[in-house]
């Protein structure tokens, strides 16, 4: 679109053709790939909203995420399963044919598939990421792992809990210092972190409840509702155990302001 809109400026095309070409990369956003029956792969999600679509391992069979995997990493260059064990990544590895690179993160449980010579996009956008627990942290993993596969710097700190809610300050000051566009907090049990920490800063915050946690936990809905009971505004809430929805939508914030202030610059720099 954009490269459209620049020739149109400089004379290049009329109005009918830039028209014209608008409408061809709308139905190319909505590009699907098809693979045998099992799917219908969104290859271009990521240039339409900002995310693109990444497989969720959990219930298929592995050579269904291994089809899948391929046949993105093909289209785009790269390719991300979620919810994936050491068994799953293990045939990863060994199913991947000549020309393609894969990164397993055990405690994010997610695989990164790559074409060689794949080169990642550094955004700007910065993310602070606080775990209340070490148990956690694979839901904080998730986040930060996906984050910075979408192109985030992500500050991460992880064991700060409100038991000790002194330790929370030290990182927190730390962040807000390196100016973080906004902050994920993953939080189990009573998960008042949070709501506490929205109440310390001036930036979103997302919470992320965690099914950690003893007894009358439910499996996280306790601290899902906790969540959504908070008196601190500001503060947004995602789906219990979903780090990956929290890092989609911290990254299309962080995104956006890192290119709000790069337009800033310019700017300033054209008045001189």
């Amino acid at each position: 679109m954009r490269e459209v809109l620049k020739n149109l400026k400089a004379g290049k095309i009329t109005v009918e053709e830039a028209e014209a070409l608008l409408e061809k990369s709308n139905f190319e956003s909505l590009k699907l790939k098809f693979v045998e029956k099992i799917a219908r792969l969104d290859v271009n999600r990521e240039e339409r909203t900002g995310v693109m679509e990444v497989i969720l391992a959990e219930g298929k069979k592995s050579a269904w995420v291994i089809k899948l995997l391929l046949e993105m990493a093909e289209e785009k260059g790269r390719a991300i399963a979620t919810r994936v064990n050491s068994k799953l990544a293990k045939k990863i590895k060994e199913s991947l044919p000549s020309g393609y690179t894969e990164k397993f993160h055990p405690e994010a449980c997610m695989v990164i598939v790559k074409k060689r010579g794949y080169r990642s996009i550094r955004t700007g956008g910065k993310i602070g990421l606080i775990a209340a627990g070490s148990a956690d942290i694979s839901v904080a993993e998730e986040a930060r792992v996906f984050a910075h596969e979408i192109g985030c710097e992500v500050l991460y700190a992880y064991d700060v809990g409100i038991a000790g809610v002194h330790r929370v300050l030290e990182p927190l000051e730390e962040m807000v210092s390196k100016d973080v566009d906004v902050i994920i907090v993953v939080a189990g049990m009573d998960a008042v972190l949070p709501i506490t920490v929205k109440g310390l800063v001036n930036l979103p915050v997302i919470g992320v409840p965690t099914s950690v946690g003893y007894g009358m936990g439910a499996g996280g809905i306790a601290p899902l509702l906790t969540m959504l009971q908070s008196c601190s505004p500001g503060l947004a809430v995602v789906n219990i155990d979903n780090g990956f929805g929290a890092a989609a939508l911290a990254a299309l914030i962080a995104n956006r302001v890192s290119k709000f202030r790069k337009k800033e610059r310019r700017r300033q720099n054209a008045k001189g």
